[in-house]
């Protein structure tokens, strides 16, 4: 009936359980990286929204790592690839130029 050395591979549940929070968090990334980039100031003088574009950049970097870090866990790593955390480090960079220029 039941072998007792065959082991069952349940990495798809393991997977679905795991790409859950790194799927949120680049979620989340997303839409503060796109706040960022929508946000235009009227003018030198706006500092309300150059206050918005630093704040959208660091909770879209700070959700990206916090991607990274749950990636970066030995576990997950061994059951999701390197593309799991491409979205989220290319909205990281994509936040991080922003928030250098400035403008």
């Amino acid at each position: 009936m039941n072998d007792p050395s065959r082991v069952d591979d349940d990495r798809g549940c393991l997977l679905l359980v795991l790409a859950v929070p790194l799927v949120l968090l680049t979620l989340i990334a997303a839409y503060f990286c796109w706040t960022a980039l929508g946000i235009r100031p009227s003018g030198p003088w706006d500092d309300d929204a150059y206050a918005g574009i630093v704040l959208s950049c660091v909770l879209t970097i700070g959700a990206a790592a916090a991607a990274v870090a749950v990636w970066a866990l030995p576990p997950v790593r061994r059951v999701m690839r390197w593309w799991w955390v491409g979205p989220a480090l290319l909205l990281g960079v994509v936040a991080a130029v922003r928030w250098a220029t400035g403008a």
